[in-house]
């Protein structure tokens, strides 16, 4: 590689056997790099899933390197590795990232971490919530108190829930009991009455809602505080590798490029490689998805990661204090990136984004087709429901933007109300009574009745 050190070049011949980051080589001599990322955290596949299955970084590193890929459920154990300096780049969550790096400035010298580059976003929160059972009869997070919540203690998901249970005057410590599970430990716990609610971040709370589950009873785009994925990288490895992190991140944006341009079949890849539904990928990494896909660190992700840190240490998830200046370093980034850079930072529509107005706009995808059908809004989606009804064509998945949130939700699992001549789709109940709270002789309808009356 052009930019390795001096000494790197020099020590190399006589300790074939390590980098100077202190990855054994492999057999033939090639030097290990290790990425740990999450394969069913769908929103850091441009850093994970669908980048390894695309190969774009290993032919951007050539033949002197070999890519070892770590798959992990969490973010926690990336951290634990990383801290030990047996991972050299790694994707997460938001709350997860806080605590990798508030524990690498602890441990300090070359441990310390940098986040360098975001995977998605939802500025909303929309990536995170909270599901129960299909016959609970939990219509809010009221509704929870006194009752058992499965979360990863530490993740978004977990994030999400105190803040909401905290706006509504319920002490997460108190009123409801916190159960800390990996998210497939969670599921299980839920689907045997184990917990009475299931606390998530991306896919889970959209990949058990449609394989008929559970039911989304908070949306966390209700919370409307920015939620993102991000990879970060030890500082040991980007000084001495800056080559290697310059690959990666020019093979990120690669990725980024390819899932805006072919979001259905990026989703039917990451749907291959981790067992996840094709639709439930698709919901979230879709045209129009849950998640924006944008490696730049905008403003508005840096504000709400600032503000999430006191947050976190008041409820005593994060130990360690951490110094958010020094974590965050997009210079490595915006070497990959180029002179659009400070532009495009500013940007925040979704690069795979339908025609229209994107809190309206909706599309179906109908069983045996290879391309969706971008709709309008939620009464043309209805109609093209319909009328595929009538000509026997049967709708492998159709989304639709929540009214009041803009969360996009599965149209047939969403509550559905008649506002005069208007049918109007919401993610969760929560979110469908607090528009009839405004609108008076608002009814509720069942998707079928709507479909029929579009």
């Amino acid at each position: 590689m052009k930019n390795r050190s001096l000494l790197t070049l020099l020590i190399a011949p006589v300790l074939a056997a390590c980098t100077v980051a202190g990855n054994a080589a492999d057999d033939d001599g090639r030097i290990e790099v290790v990425v740990g990322y999450q394969s069913k955290t769908i929103n850091t596949v441009t850093a994970g899933t669908l980048l390894r299955s695309l190969g774009y970084f290993e032919k951007n590193l050539g033949d002197e390197y070999r890519v070892v890929w770590q798959d992990y459920e969490s973010g926690a154990p990336i951290t634990a590795e990383m801290l030990a300096g047996k991972i050299d780049i790694g994707s997460m969550g938001d709350y997860p990232l806080l605590i990798n790096g508030s524990r690498a400035q602890a441990q300090g010298g070359d441990a310390r971490t940098e986040l360098v580059s975001i995977t998605g976003y939802n500025l909303r929160g929309a990536l995170n919530g909270v599901v129960v059972a299909e016959d609970s009869d939990a219509g809010t997070l009221a509704d929870l108190k006194g009752g058992t919540v499965s979360a990863s203690v530490g993740s978004a998901g977990h994030g999400t829930l105190v803040q909401a249970l905290g706006r509504i005057g319920l002490d997460p410590a108190e009123d409801v009991k916190i159960e800390n599970q990996q998210p497939s430990v969670g599921a299980s716990s839920l689907q045997s009455g184990g917990a009475a609610a299931l606390a998530q971040f991306v896919a889970w709370p959209g990949q058990l809602v449609q394989a008929g589950q559970a039911r989304l009873l908070y949306d966390g785009g209700a919370l409307d505080v920015p939620t993102f994925h991000g990879v970060v990288v030890r500082k040991g490895f980007a000084d001495v590798e800056g080559d290697v992190l310059q690959a990666f991140l020019k093979a990120q944006i690669e990725a980024t490029t390819y899932l805006h341009e072919h979001p259905l079949d990026a989703a039917e890849s990451v749907a291959k490689e981790t067992g996840l539904a094709p639709e439930t990928v698709y919901l979230y990494n879709g045209a129009n998805g849950i998640a924006t896909f944008d490696v730049t660190v905008k403003p508005e992700l840096r504000a709400a990661f600032e503000q999430d840190v006191p947050f976190l240490k008041s409820i005593g998830v994060l130990e360690q204090p951490l110094d958010v200046a020094a974590f965050f370093d997009d210079s490595h980034l915006r070497e990959a990136y180029g002179p659009s850079y400070d532009a495009d930072t500013g940007k925040k529509a979704n690069g795979a984004a339908l025609p229209g107005d994107p809190l309206k706009a909706g599309e179906v995808w109908l069983d045996g087709e290879t391309a969706t059908h971008p709709v309008a809004d939620p009464a043309a989606l209805l109609r093209f429901v319909r009328e595929a009804g009538e000509k026997g064509q049967k709708v492998r998945a159709a989304y639709v933007p929540d009214a009041r949130t803009g969360t996009r939700w599965y149209a047939d699992h969403s509550v559905w109300l008649r506002d005069g001549d208007a049918l109007l789709p919401f993610a969760t109940r929560e979110n469908a009574a607090a528009y009839r709270e405004d609108h008076a002789g608002t009814q509720e309808v069942s998707y079928e009745a709507a479909v029929k009356a579009a």
